[in-house]
């Protein structure tokens, strides 16, 4: 992984929406680790702008994520071709644009959570595949970390970087003896100084245990894990968000994403009739997240705000700087496969 992205140290930050932003993405990069910055929430001339600040902040090599099956998708990847991006992640979806990237010596990473589709996405010329496993905050599938990467470890050949249930040293030398290349960490990068999350939302994971997150398909139409909020059990119990409530809402990504009506109305056809494609209901609740979203991000907002974590919310007990976190990642993780090497060999 190190030597594929040109970074110092294995760790990765997850491609969050309305989380992983130019200062987070920029941090991360600096302290040597790979920064995503997730575009899906920006309209073109703001996914441009925003990786032209990035930049500006770093020197260091990062990377865009977005998923492939909605908005501004097409326009996005093709700002990011434009703008020489190192890096392009994406998800749900197949990339029409490989052969473009590797064109100016950039790489495509495709994030999955079923073994086959990590096959598939190195047949389609992949350079490497972020596997998401079902301890992971937002999508992952049925099957774990600990049983997915050396499942596909023994199917492809490109580098895998491991996400889901990872969080410190212990974490990170455990994925490297699975098979993976190294880590993405999402949840931890969370709770740093640098995060824009709010304060709030930032103490409820403090804390929270492991036993404190929710998972299901009812929170953005996909299955998905959630931190335990008020408003997020209140869906789980089954009131959910409703096409009703989710009209202004769509309203207010269409804004978000600057589409006029038509652009807009494109968008929820093209993600319809996708390869992994949605039902207008999940559509609906898709948009209202997005605003539960950023009332927990932004607001900090305790009663309707929902936000999207991982099983290791219940291992993170401090805020430390993001270079704090990867220089203590890295070590303990070194010091671990140092013990378990002389342990090997005392035998």
């Amino acid at each position: 992984m190190t030597e594929m992205f040109g970074i110092q140290h294995p760790i990765m930050l997850a491609g969050m929406n309305w989380i992983a932003e130019p200062n987070l993405v920029s941090a991360v990069c600096n302290a040597g680790g790979l920064g995503t910055l997730a575009i899906a929430q920006y309209a073109p001339d703001d996914a441009r702008q925003n990786i032209r600040r990035i930049r500006e902040l770093t020197d260091r090599p990062f990377m865009i994520n977005q998923p492939l099956h909605g908005g501004w998708a097409q326009e996005n990847i093709a700002v990011a071709i434009e703008e020489k991006v190192p890096f392009i992640n994406y998800s749900l979806g197949r990339p029409w644009f490989v052969d473009q990237v590797h064109a100016y010596g950039g790489k495509v990473v495709g994030t999955v959570a079923v073994a086959r589709h990590a096959a598939r996405a190195a047949e389609l010329g992949c350079d490497a595949v972020i596997v998401t496993g079902h301890e992971a905050a937002a999508h992952g599938a049925a099957a774990t970390s600990l049983v997915l990467i050396p499942i596909i470890a023994g199917m492809v050949k490109v580098p895998i970087i491991s996400a889901g249930g990872f969080y410190d040293g212990r974490g990170l030398a455990a994925a490297l003896a699975l098979g993976a290349s190294g880590i993405s960490m999402g949840t931890r990068f969370i709770v740093t100084k640098e995060s824009v999350v709010h304060e709030n939302f930032k103490q409820l994971c403090l804390k929270a245990t492991e036993q404190d997150t929710l998972y299901g398909d009812m929170f953005d139409g996909m299955p998905g894990r959630v931190l335990k909020s008020k408003r997020s059990e209140e869906v789980m119990k089954g009131q959910k968000f409703g096409l009703v409530r989710a009209v202004p809402n769509a309203l207010k990504v269409k804004r978000i994403l600057k589409q006029n009506w038509g652009q807009f109305a494109r968008s929820a056809i093209k993600m319809m009739r996708a390869e992994e494609g949605q039902s207008l209901f999940q559509l609906a609740t898709l948009a209202t997240n997005a605003n539960a979203q950023q009332k927990a991000i932004y607001d900090g907002n305790m009663n309707e705000g929902i936000m999207f974590a991982g099983q290791i919310i219940g291992g993170i007990g401090d805020v430390p700087t993001v270079k704090e976190l990867i220089e203590r990642t890295v070590a303990d993780a070194e010091a671990m496969l140092t013990q378990l090497s002389a342990a090997a060999i005392a035998r």
